[in-house]
């Protein structure tokens, strides 16, 4: 028996030891599924499960105590028996579900309600069903529910509403389905998407995810499919939104009456809107208790009608989707699965110009001109799993997206330059003059073909039980392809601007025209094609030990790398085995999951996105040049008699960057530390609260870095006086607030020489970001009858950086935002972020009254978001210029207001820190649904109304933050102050009302 034991123990040690050996060098697959654990009366009794949707059937022996844990299990409903004793449970993805067999407290019942409870884990996750969706007032996106859980924000309209979630920015979230991460990695902003309908379950994390999740400082938003069973199931829906159940939106008027005298800043009340869906759905058996197929095809039309001062638009899109999904069950203890999902954007676009005069008419007036473009994004998801033994598990994950953004049809079809019609705008607001064509269309490189995002993802895991250890490991590897083609910028070439000077000045030259007099501003500007790559791979170690019968801990190694490359395919960037230790407990106080107390800490990586490739390393030019002029082209209005007035605005350059300035060597890629504290409570069975708090902390910020004139300076102290500054590239990544080390032509001979820059010659603030959050929580999981979820969050998010975009000025470059830009761009940079938003309560949840009636609710209350004064840096900051003495290479370059430097009334450029300007109003929101079903046999109708925002609130998200009327009004003081600062351009949107009738089969 002894020598047994030891041959054993033997044995377990040495696959223990091959794991750990062929993974040290290699992170398992982000889980899409659950598991199962709990405990049986006798030791090393067989344990049984049976999936009662397709059959399959599992074998286990528990443990030598009793205990037992299954793995790798698909979300769905199953029956667990040993001894004679069957309990029914569903299981949720990412989630244990506990259940005991020993004759002890029922912890799962046969009601199949999920315990709110789950001690095996130390992760923050919150997980929706199909059915809890279905049932409640809530947009049909995974964005809308994952705003359910809390610790999530809704970030700003201009960057699409997304989540932010733990204090981090909307783009650095990370999305799967089936367990494959499709987020996509231009700018961490876009997922491939799914038909909704075809959603099974959504699980939210909000933090402290295991080692085997990586690159995402935010969330993690997972969802899983439906899938074929062995009785042949279908249905079809329709989703209508009516225009005439929409409350209208809201018109602000503009102040700037110079500009737009009568005129609007916000001109929405007229604004329509309807959208219809249509789904249809069939799954079952092709070989019953083997292979079974799934699939959804989905119709969405979309109309819009919008309005603005001198033009109108129709929109009208359409979304042919697709969904199939194949499963193949080998044995109980081996399946295949593959996943295919198809989406088909089509944007129709028809825009009218109004006659002269016909400003702000709510109907389309004048010739149609119509556009047209097609975009296509696929997605293909292969996976094994198996159990090889009941203590080794294994899957294999392969797949892809592919993402095809179409070219434009029709008038906004890229076209050569025609130098006898270019864009002639102003000087009024929306004013176009001459035989200007609109819209201005950029002109694309005609060799170029579509842009598009391509993924390829190769995954291994192994999880492997070991007495009181659970051992797992893996690797992770991704091939992420961006291409971006090139163009001419307003309208294939120069474009003109008429403008009028309130006080004479122009471009900060005083009384070059009378008050109120116009002037002209030419713009030109181009960049290079290209089709760049991002490699990203991980590894992971991590074991799961019960440390006591209800004390478990989670300790985990995970190690990233990621390579960026060039047009070319050299890499400007590259790092290795980045360090991400994770640790995690859970405390079972009572050992009848009625009291769970946890923490966890760990070190979170998100890699360089692939915007960084296209924006860091191709060309990109721009320049603006003021004129005063004599006359018009009685044609085009092209101005005549030009004379040029004060210092040409230029930005960028005109030749490819060398890869190796691109970044700073020693670059430590962006991360964050996290600590979480909590426990949760049950109130009963299937009702439980809990407090927890978070502190997340940026260690390392990466952002890129534009200035010349410090490099100069610092290479004239250093006695380098024939430094070329031109051997510069454009911007270069680095960490805020460290020193500088670049490759210089340092002694102006075409040598790159290495150099380091000290941090006080760039005078950059340190990137930082601090979240604290302290999280009151109350959940009972759906259980046929009701249940929901409250939450009360309070937080606090501060720092120089929001994060991987900028939301003041809806900024989506991933990690190389103005923020950093230069120094003078960071004072005053520290302050309240955009998605600090001090407290939020949240409320949902639906009750089923009886068979035919079921009612859903989901209400928020959120205090407002902190607001900052924007303008441009005076002309006496230190990094004003560049190296050559012109703007290019200066802040003074940058047209869009990028500082905390802003007008007061008077026209006097003052310092205002981030975030002290006054916070937006608190939002409050009510949204009800009300459900009629009606059973025909075994089929089932539906029809639900889905009332949004019933009181039509329409508090302010956003206003404008600008206080500087423009970079060339700002030159000299006094300067001109936009008297639309802080007037509202985001409300609430208005109440809409969701029609839904669904027939399920």
């Amino acid at each position: 028996m002894t020598n047994n034991k030891q041959a054993a123990f033997a044995r377990r040690s040495a696959i223990a030891l091959a794991i750990s050996m062929c993974f040290a060098t290699a992170a398992m697959a982000q889980s899409s599924e659950g598991s199962i654990f709990g405990r049986v009366a006798t030791p090393k009794a067989k344990v049984t499960l049976e999936n009662v949707e397709n059959g399959s059937v599992r074998h286990i022996d528990a443990h030598a105590d009793g205990s037992f844990a299954i793995s790798k299990v698909a979300p769905g409903r199953y029956k667990i028996t040993s001894g004679g004793i069957t309990r029914e449970i569903e299981v949720a993805i990412g989630t244990g579900t506990e259940v005991k067999l020993d004759g002890t407290s029922v912890v799962v019942s046969g009601s199949r309600t999920r315990s709110p409870i789950d001690v095996s884990s130390s992760e923050s996750n919150t997980v929706f069903t199909q059915a809890e969706i279905q049932s409640m007032p809530i947009a049909r996106n995974a964005t809308a529910v994952a705003m359910l859980a809390p610790g999530t924000v809704q970030g700003d309209a201009g960057l699409a509403n997304l989540p932010s979630v733990a204090g981090a920015s909307i783009a650095e979230n990370g999305y799967y389905i089936n367990g494959m991460d499709v987020t996509n990695i231009r700018n961490l902003l876009t997922f491939a998407s799914l038909p909704f309908d075809a959603v099974e379950q959504q699980q939210v994390k909000t933090g402290g995810y295991s080692a085997e999740y990586g690159r995402s400082l935010g969330g993690v938003i997972s969802l899983t499919t439906k899938r074929g069973t062995n009785k042949w199931k279908g249905g079809a829906s329709i989703i209508h939104a009516p225009e005439n159940f929409r409350a209208k939106g809201k018109n602000v008027v503009d102040k700037e009456v110079l500009d737009n005298p009568n005129g609007y800043f916000v001109f929405g009340r007229n604004n329509t809107s309807h959208s219809t869906e249509i789904n249809a759905n069939l799954g079952g058996p092709i070989i019953k208790d083997k292979l079974f197929i799934w699939g959804m095809v989905t119709q969405q039309r979309s109309s819009s009608d919008t309005y603005s001062k001198t033009s109108s638009r129709l929109e009208e899109s359409g979304r042919p989707n697709g969904m199939l999904k194949l499963d193949y069950v080998i044995s109980g203890d081996h399946r295949i699965e593959g996943t295919a999902i198809s989406n088909h954007s089509t944007l129709r676009r028809t825009d009218w110009l109004h006659p002269a005069g016909q400003n702000y008419v709510v109907d389309h007036l004048g010739a149609p001109r119509i556009s047209s473009q097609d975009d296509l994004s696929t997605v293909f998801i292969g996976k094994y799993t198996g159990s090889i033994t009941d203590d080794l598990a294994v899957s294999l994950l392969t797949g892809g997206t592919n993402a095809y953004y179409g070219l434009w049809k029709g008038v906004n079809a890229s076209r050569p330059y025609d130098p006898t019609c270019p864009a002639v705008t102003g000087p009024s607001t929306g004013q176009r003059q001459g035989c200007y064509a609109f819209p201005a269309v950029s002109t694309r490189d005609p060799n170029f073909g579509e842009n598009f995002d391509k993924r390829r993802n190769t995954r291994l895991d192994l999880e492997y039980n070991w007495g009181t250890h659970t051992i797992r490991a893996g690797i992770d590897n991704q091939k992420f392809t961006s291409a971006q083609s090139g163009s001419v910028n307003s309208s294939g070439g120069k474009s003109y601007a008429y403008a009028y000077s309130l006080n004479g000045a122009v471009n900060g030259v005083p009384n070059v025209v009378a008050k109120g007099g116009e002037y002209v501003v030419v713009s030109y500007g181009y960049s290079s094609s290209g089709i760049y790559e991002v490699l990203n791979d991980a590894k992971y170690l991590e074991d799961t030990w019960q440390v006591t019968p209800n004390v478990r801990m989670t300790g985990g190694l995970r190690w990233e790398s990621f390579v960026n490359k060039n047009a070319e395919g050299v890499a400007f960037a590259e790092k290795k085995n980045l360090f991400a230790p994770r640790l995690g407990v859970s405390w079972n106080v009572k050992g009848d999951s009625t009291l769970k107390i946890y923490g966890n800490a760990g070190r979170y990586y998100i890699p360089v996105a692939s915007n960084t490739n296209i924006r860091g390393t191709q060309i990109s030019y721009s320049e603006q040049k003021f004129y005063t002029f004599t006359g018009k082209d009685p044609k085009s209005a092209v101005p005549t008699g030009l004379t040029e007035i004060g210092q040409a605005i230029i930005n960028g350059s005109e030749r490819l960057p060398h890869p190796a300035t691109v970044a700073d060597p020693n670059l430590k890629p962006m991360n964050k530390d996290e600590v979480i504290f909590g426990f949760q409570q049950s109130i009963n069975k299937s009702l439980a609260y809990g407090v927890k708090y978070t502190k997340n902390r940026i260690n390392a910020g990466m952002d890129d870095y534009c200035g010349t004139a410090q490099i100069a300076k610092w290479a004239k102290d250093q006695g380098y006086t024939k430094f070329n500054h031109k051997s510069l590239a454009g911007c270069v990544l680095m960490n805020p607030g460290e020193d500088l080390t670049l490759l210089m032509d340092l002694n102006g001979d075409g040598k790159l020489v290495r150099g380091t820059i000290p941090a006080k010659y760039l005078g950059l603030a340190t990137y930082e970001r601090d979240y604290d959050a302290l999280e009151f929580t109350l959940e009972r999981p759906f259980d046929g009858a009701w249940g929901g979820g409250a939450s009360y969050v309070w937080a606090k998010s501060r720092g120089t950086a929001e994060g991987y975009v900028q939301s003041n000025l809806n900024q989506t470059d991933a990690g190389i935002t103005q923020d950093f830009d230069f120094g003078s761009f960071t004072d005053g940079s520290y302050g309240y972020l955009p998605n600090d938003r001090r407290h939020q309560f949240k409320l949902y949840g639906s009750y089923k009254f009886n068979e035919t009636w079921t009612a859903g609710l989901n209400s928020r209350i959120t205090s407002g978001r902190a607001t900052s004064c924007l303008g441009f840096v005076p002309t006496t900051v230190p990094d004003y210029l560049g190296a050559d003495g012109t703007t290019n290479g200066g802040s003074g370059a940058y047209t869009s207001a990028s500082s905390y430097y802003c007008m007061n009334k008077d026209g006097v450029s003052e310092l205002h820190p981030r975030g002290t300007g006054p916070r937006t109003p608190w939002t409050a929101q009510l949204d009800l649904s009300v459900n009629y079903n009606k059973k025909f046999g075994d089929h089932l109708l539906t029809v639900q109304f889905s009332l949004v925002n019933v009181f039509d609130t329409r508090t302010v998200q956003e206003w404008a933050e600008r206080s500087d009327y423009s970079r060339s009004t700002s030159k000299t003081p006094p300067g001109r102050f936009n008297q639309n600062y802080q007037s509202p351009t985001v409300f609430q949107t208005p109440r809409n009302l969701r029609v839904t009738a669904r027939y399920n089969f």
